[in-house]
């Protein structure tokens, strides 16, 4: 769906807890989630305005962001 919001509290709310932890205590995890979070907001400000970008680099863009999310999520469950 067109501008969906992907944040990490949106797509996995069983991990808020462990999410707000790590941000705090692993700035690996918090610089990856706040580089994953503007990648988020950039692709859906790009999807809902229709931005000038390529088709190319839209689904580049949501392929790192998907990448990004698989490490992440990785670290969570590796946190639980």
């Amino acid at each position: 769906m067109l501008g969906e919001n992907h944040s990490l509290q949106s797509d996995f709310p069983e991990y808020k807890a462990v999410i707000e932890k790590l941000v705090e205590s692993d700035s690996t995890f918090a610089s990856e989630t706040k580089q994953y979070n503007a990648l988020d907001e950039e692709i859906r400000k790009l999807e809902l305005k229709g931005g000038p970008t390529s088709d190319e680099t839209l689904h580049q863009m949501k392929h790192d962001r998907a990448v990004l999310k698989d490490t992440l999520y990785n670290k969570l469950q590796a946190a639980t």
